[in-house]
């Protein structure tokens, strides 16, 4: 266990006591010790990805049920992630109306919006645009296949050129402003007990939402270990739609070699590394970037642990 997320976890609790939101006898400031029981513990017993079925999107689910190492457990039917909603059948939109939501965050820039179409919601629900940077990756797709050309497709995104991008596009989550700044304001709501439940997407569900999803499961004290699996899970949610993708685009004529999307199409742990990385060296921990980076007092850093851990 690293100090910087025992100093988190410290800071947190502590905050949370100071002001009232958690009894003094739930407050004890973690050591390593007591961090490898609990997740010697944790390891025995997988926590369970709770996925919402869909018709028209494959990768949305309930962030709670995960333990956290402090000893608690997120609650369930507060926040959800998932890919894009514009494909929801009627069916899928009574099922989204039984979640009660409260708001829903699109993390979609103007392009993909235009180009996939926006949310269908259940009646009396909008979603809030809170576009974060893909640095022009989806124009780049939309250009690359739209050629049909198989050697600039493969000059676009061959020769690990579309993990490269992916990394650049991880690390902006965590050195452009404008991204830090919508995240900061989701983790606000989230925190705020006057919110209900809340959702937030991108197009995909992976690599946005992947991001804000570890955020917020590590802030939570969720173990890394735990946070990584949640990220790594979008794999096998996507799995068999994103390969109909590539075979209707081989089908269709317009790439011979759709393998090419595969490392988009996908979440990968160097990604997830680049961000955290680079999260480091600029902040120097998770603590830092959620307090500078973000903007996070630790105020609002209780608000969300006395939220949505129990």
């Amino acid at each position: 266990m690293s100090r910087a997320r025992i100093r988190l976890a410290t800071a947190v609790l502590a905050s949370a006591l100071a002001i009232g939101t958690l009894p003094a006898a739930a407050y004890a400031a973690p050591s390593d010790s007591a961090f490898s029981s609990r997740h010697h513990a944790h390891t025995q017993s997988a926590d369970t990805i709770r996925q919402i079925p869909l018709q028209g999107a494959v990768n949305v689910r309930d962030l709670g049920g995960y333990r956290t190492w402090t000893g608690g457990r997120v609650r369930q039917g507060l926040v959800y992630r998932s890919d894009a909603l514009g494909k929801l059948t009627a069916a899928d939109t009574t099922a989204v109306a039984g979640l009660g939501l409260g708001k829903v965050v699109d993390f979609r820039i103007p392009l993909e919006v235009q180009y996939d179409g926006a949310d269908k919601l259940p009646a009396g629900l909008a979603s809030t645009a809170r576009p974060v940077s893909d640095l022009g990756l989806f124009g780049t797709l939309m250009t690359a296949i739209g050629s049909g050309d198989p050697v600039k497709q493969e000059q676009m995104l061959g020769g690990g050129r579309a993990e490269a991008y992916m990394r650049d596009i991880y690390r902006a989550f965590v050195t452009n402003p404008e991204n830090r700044a919508q995240f900061a304001t989701t983790l606000r709501e989230i925190a705020d007990g006057d919110q209900g439940p809340l959702l937030y997407h991108c197009t995909s569900g992976k690599d946005r939402t992947g991001w804000m999803s570890y955020l917020l499961l590590s802030a939570l004290a969720v173990p890394q270990e735990t946070a990584e699996l949640d990220y790594l899970a979008s794999n096998t949610f996507r799995a068999t739609y994103d390969a109909q993708v590539r075979a209707g685009l081989k089908a269709s004529g317009r790439m011979q070699n759709p393998d090419l999307l595969i490392p988009l199409q996908e979440v990968r742990q160097d990604y997830l590394d680049a961000a955290t990385t680079q999260m480091e060296a600029d902040y120097g921990s998770l603590y830092g970037y959620l307090t500078d980076g973000l903007g996070l007092d630790l105020r609002t850093l209780a608000k969300l642990q006395a939220k949505m851990v129990r």
